[in-house]
């Protein structure tokens, strides 16, 4: 079985950056362009992007929308956006901009009740991101750290249209640390919910290790620092991904 590659653009200050931890002050500059970038990585064979406005997850509202906007008029694929959608009118936006997915974090947390609503009127279009750090979930822009379980929170919204959830394991993001397979693999055994790993990817070691336990219900990776200094070949890695040779 396959799995999509979502390779990220995080923006912080109209710029593409990565972060270590989810640490704003820990952020490492890679592209003065986002179009530019989503360009290059459609040109390397994506037709999926991750695209996340980290200033917005901080902000509770976006803030590099006019960028995102622009990133999703000029990438021929599908995009899915995250970072401080925390109501219907932020979600009705970026689907009329034409978003395919949106991936909301602190809402599904503190808000239940509207991400429900969202996803049973817009089904297969909403992604709940399930940050986590020692297994306990974070919001806020990974600031704060919850008393829930990442299963917990994935099992809230397993039978209201929701597309998939977005785990992350906080502990790895942006330190090339290699994905946690283990509990990523955890996590879509025991939720109805598809799951999209994210945070750590260092090589093909962990798209390889990912594609095993696609009948598990791991949808897809998100790829970001590994891509942008090149330890990762995104072309291998879709190649691999598909359960294509290299």
């Amino acid at each position: 079985m396959s799995i999509i590659v979502y390779p990220a653009i995080d923006l912080k200050g109209g710029k593409v950056v990565r972060l270590s931890e989810g640490d704003m002050d820990r952020a490492t500059t890679y592209n003065d362009d986002p179009v530019a970038q989503a360009n290059v990585f459609h040109e390397q064979g994506a037709d999926h992007l991750h695209v996340v406005d980290l200033d917005g997850a901080f902000a509770g509202a976006s803030v590099n929308g006019a960028i995102v906007a622009e990133i999703v008029q000029n990438f021929p694929g599908k995009v899915q956006v995250g970072g401080g959608i925390r109501d219907r009118g932020a979600v009705d936006r970026w689907l009329e901009r034409g978003v395919s997915r949106v991936v909301i974090g602190t809402a599904a947390l503190h808000d239940p009740d509207f991400v429900r609503a969202a996803a049973a009127a817009l089904p297969g279009r909403i992604v709940v991101a399930v940050d986590a750090r020692d297994g306990m979930v974070t919001t806020h822009g990974w600031a704060e750290t919850s008393d829930m379980t990442a299963a917990e929170l994935s099992n809230r919204f397993a039978d209201v249209g929701v597309a998939a959830a977005l785990f992350t394991d906080v502990g790895r993001d942006g330190l090339l640390k290699g994905c946690n397979v283990r509990a990523t693999s955890e996590l879509a055994r025991n939720t109805r919910l598809p799951v999209i790993a994210s945070g750590g990817v260092k090589g093909l070691v962990d798209i390889a290790d990912l594609a095993r336990h696609a009948s598990e219900g791991i949808e897809g990776v998100i790829c970001g620092r590994s891509l942008y200094e090149g330890k990762l070949d995104l072309r291998k890695a879709l190649r691999l991904a598909r359960d294509e040779s290299l």
